[in-house]
């Protein structure tokens, strides 16, 4: 790899944001890794926030976090779950992030008293995070996805910084234009001239785009791609077909047909001569695609309204699914539509409910009662973040009789604090300051449900949250049956709970779901899918007894 120079990939979109650049860019580096090269890929965003974690997910959708303790993009997921590679703080750079650098650096004086200007000491910055990751000497490419859309007053110093890149480094740099090609039902026809003028954008910014990748609902035919190649100045096997797929996870199969990776490696003055092994991938598919059952799952949460807010969730079950041969369908619930008279209604079919992870007190009852109609009647449950804690209020509350039972996050009177604050965190004022973040260790108890899952010891998962499990009330929990069986090894905080007599009722503190990939599918969700296709619903007991 030393005398691999690192090529840059930059991907840029136009004419309509939501194209599907994160999975483009996904899909180009499942494609290059299939060839054997190494590959990242890294977003830019051009808000001015720091980064997501203070965003509300009906802004932004789910907020990632990685092993380091990154709050990231949603997009860092999609291309972890496609490379099954880790990402980090340095994957995913905001504006925010990059002006914050450049005024810590004037306060302190590295630019002798020069006026500070968005060119060159922005777009400098810019190039520098760009080039972080393949300065590491781990990487042969690093793939550059630009956030917004070509024209946006904010990503301008972004282009700025890729006209700079490529003309520094010249083929050693490439970039990637998504654009969209509307279909007109009154014509009949494909419109070419909302990719024309998004090209004259980035021509206007000096910035000529080497390959097209071209959305659409219907097939480009030859001339629609010449007429394309010859007002972008794009060659013609450079106008790549993005056809709507089954599923994300069919776009780099689609992309390899359209030779997206063979044009990339041309271009860049790389061999073409192998191609890319993709037989796990594509037996992926066929177990995703041909599942030998259905099964019905709830998802309860409170942000159900935006599914991009559970979308690590709703990812792990398609892999948890793929991988027990069955297709898991979700049922969102919102959890503020869960009451005593409705819970039956909602839950009726239903062979698993998960209760999604939250901030806040919004919605917190009806998590609290589905969770009780799922300890109650044996549905397999499973509890991530703050449904775990809703599952230990649940018992406090309904087994031990702690009536008033709750987090302090929401009732800080509550005379029964099972879920609390530690005390060396009870000081911090400063926002975000008191969060476990990132990866932590896991001891898993032998002889638990969670040791049927992971069949080792020890483990590492990713949290994002404040409160905690009161270890005042251990002793209570576990004399009535609700185990402790997964503890972090050094602060003995509980990671992991478990009903003892229950087919299947785990909560977890931190989040699975950061962690399942196509290539590894986390084993929470592999066992809550295998235990919600053993559980029988009660009206299909009945039916069967009819028969």
């Amino acid at each position: 790899m030393s005398a691999f120079t690192t090529k840059h990939i930059f991907v840029t979109g136009g004419v309509t944001s939501s194209l599907g650049k994160g999975i483009i860019s996904a899909s180009l580096a499942k494609l290059l890794q299939a060839r054997g090269y190494s590959v990242t890929i890294q977003k830019f965003d051009p808000y001015i926030n720091i980064d997501p974690g203070t965003l509300n997910p009906y802004e932004h959708g789910e907020c990632y976090v990685t092993d380091d303790g990154a709050e990231t993009d949603l997009d860092l997921g999609h291309y972890e779950r496609f490379l099954n590679t880790p990402t980090s703080q340095a994957n995913n750079v905001t504006t925010g992030r990059i002006y914050q650098s450049v005024i810590d650096k004037e306060r302190k004086g590295d630019y002798l008293g020069k006026t500070v200007q968005v060119i060159p000491h922005i777009t400098d910055e810019i190039k520098n995070r760009f080039q972080l990751l393949g300065k590491s000497g781990r990487y042969q490419f690093v793939i550059t996805e630009i956030g917004g859309t070509v024209g946006d007053i904010e990503s301008l110093p972004y282009i700025e910084a890729v006209r700079q890149m490529k003309w520094e480094h010249g083929k050693d740099c490439l970039v990637v234009h998504l654009t969209l090609l509307p279909y007109l039902h009154t014509t009949g026809e494909l419109k070419t001239k909302p990719t024309q003028h998004s090209v004259k954008s980035l021509l206007e910014n000096g910035v000529q785009p080497d390959i097209l990748v071209c959305r659409s609902i219907q097939s480009i035919d030859e001339d629609i791609r010449e007429k394309i190649a010859r007002f972008c100045n794009v060659a013609h096997d450079a106008v790549i077909e993005a056809l709507d797929a089954r599923s994300i996870y069919d776009v780099p199969i689609l992309m390899a047909k359209q030779k997206l990776d063979t044009v990339v490696l041309q271009k860049l003055g790389l061999p073409t001569d192998t191609t890319p092994d993709l037989k796990t991938w594509e037996g992926f598919l066929e177990r995703l695609h041909h599942p030998k059952q259905k099964i019905r799952v709830a998802l309860v949460g409170k942000y159900i309204e935006l599914k991009d807010s559970y979308k690590s969730i709703a990812e792990s079950f398609v892999h948890a699914g793929a991988a027990n041969d069955v297709q898991v369908e979700i049922e969102w619930i919102h959890s503020e539509d869960v009451n005593e008279e409705t819970v039956n209604h909602l839950f009726e079919g239903i062979r698993g409910i998960v209760v999604a992870p939250g901030f806040g007190k919004r919605g917190i009852e009806g998590k609290i009662i589905a969770i009780r109609h799922a300890r109650e009647n044996n549905i397999p449950f499973l509890g991530i973040c703050l449904g775990m804690q809703c599952a230990v209020i649940e018992f406090a509350r309904n087994v031990l009789g702690f009536k008033d039972a709750h987090t302090t996050e929401v009732n800080p009177a509550t005379s029964h604090p099972v879920i609390d604050l530690q005390e060396v965190q009870k000081k911090v004022t400063h926002l975000g300051g008191t969060m476990r973040l990132g990866a932590y260790p896991c001891l898993v108890k032998e002889g638990t449900k969670a040791w049927d899952v992971y069949k080792k010891k020890e483990v590492s998962e990713r949290h994002r949250h404040r409160y905690e499990f009161n270890n005042e009330y251990l002793k209570d929990f576990e004399k009535a049956g609700l185990k402790a069986s997964g503890i972090h090894p050094e602060a003995g905080l509980v990671e992991i709970i478990e009903l003892k007599d229950h087919p299947w009722f785990i909560g977890v503190q931190f989040h699975p779901e950061y962690k399942s990939t196509v290539a590894n599918p986390h084993p929470f969700f592999i066992g809550f899918v295998a235990a919600a296709m053993q559980y029988q619903p009660q009206h299909e007991s009945l039916k069967a007894q009819k028969v």
